[in-house]
């Protein structure tokens, strides 16, 4: 549902104060697609605060600090939103109609939002993506709009026309309303969205050959933001591939890092992580032959314990015979000895 999503944003962040109020806004042309024809979704630093689709109808919190917004201000935000999925619906038609596109199934999107650094500053974007792809997109040092598809070329000499100067009035939600509306979801969230909880490291490695699979997984950690790396000594490890920031239940993260290597003598591959819940980054390292060592003695234990079970089994089934067979001979020797009758 969200492949622009995935284009425009990181894979993972380094440590950071900085907090961020972002919204997605997604239509389809064809309804019956499994998904809703229309939908907006808000995020205060990647935790969901509200969601509206074409199928409630209602714009609603996601988070129960966004409850002391008040009635008239979901009252608001859902009459806000209806005007935007009527502008969409024509929108990915009117972008059907320059690709020479009449049916199947399309999808329009648009990104915005707002960061405020945690030195002062302030940021943001204005983003549209079609079928996926970047298809205009706002520069915030000129304050115009760039396409990056010639399809898009109309929209933008139209919003950049000295009528109508779109960028000038995103300019002014971006660096005024949108950074007020984050500080007053921010006082009301701070608990939750500022909340420091520590990063469990987990690390193993798959040998093949000459050839180590590392993997770090990293979970259970607060805020999103995180830089996890494989290294060798001091010297980072850049062949490695890495999940996105993934969200728990619970409401932490959990990433993936991985890479391949050719382990030498002398080499000491660790995971690094950087939370900002940690006083200091971690170095985890992965020890092979401690492993395998451990590995090797709970096998040797194992088939120790299972011989000597069998030893003393057939010890005392040949005991258990030899008393068998001398009782018996004894027996049959007095019985025919004439002294007994």
């Amino acid at each position: 549902m969200w492949p622009l999503i995935g284009l425009l944003l990181p894979v993972s962040a380094v440590c950071s104060d900085s907090h961020s109020l972002r919204y997605y806004d997604t239509v389809v042309s064809a309804p019956g697609s499994g998904l809703p024809e229309y939908s907006s979704v808000g995020y205060v630093d990647h935790r969901q605060i509200v969601n509206y689709n074409s199928e409630s109808g209602r714009a609603r919190p996601k988070v129960q600090w966004m409850e002391k917004m008040g009635d008239e201000f979901w009252k608001e935000q859902t009459q806000i939103t209806k005007g935007s999925e009527a502008a969409f619906k024509y929108a990915v038609r009117a972008v059907m109609e320059r690709f020479n596109q009449s049916g199947g199934f399309h999808s329009y999107q648009w990104m915005i939002g707002c960061v405020l650094r945690d030195d002062g500053g302030v940021t943001g974007y204005d983003q549209y993506g079609y079928d996926g792809r970047e298809f205009m997109a706002l520069d915030t040092q000129t304050w115009t709009y760039v396409p990056t598809m010639a399809q898009a070329q109309i929209t933008a000499d139209r919003w950049n026309s000295p009528e109508e100067l779109w960028g000038e009035r995103w300019k002014n939600y971006i660096e005024n309303i949108c950074i007020e509306d984050l500080k007053k979801y921010l006082e009301n969230g701070r608990e939750d969205l500022e909340r420091r909880v520590r990063p469990q490291v987990k690390v193993s490695g798959q040998e093949k050959g000459d050839t180590v699979k590392l993997h770090c997984q990293v979970y259970g950690f607060h805020p999103r933001a995180v830089d996890v790396k494989w290294k060798n000594k001091e010297d980072e490890v850049h062949s490695y591939e890495t999940t996105h920031v993934l969200p728990n239940p619970d409401g932490t993260y959990q990433i993936r890092v991985s890479a391949e290597v050719t382990p030498k003598d002398g080499d000491i591959y660790s995971c690094y992580v950087d939370h900002s819940s940690l006083e200091q980054p971690q170095y985890i390292v992965w020890e092979p032959e401690k492993s395998r060592v451990r590995i090797i003695a709970v096998v040797v234990a194992v088939v120790v314990v299972a011989l000597l079970g069998i030893g003393g089994f057939m010890f005392y089934r040949r005991r258990k015979a030899g008393y068998k067979e001398t009782g018996t001979s004894d027996t049959s020797s007095d019985s025919n000895n004439p002294a007994n009758a």
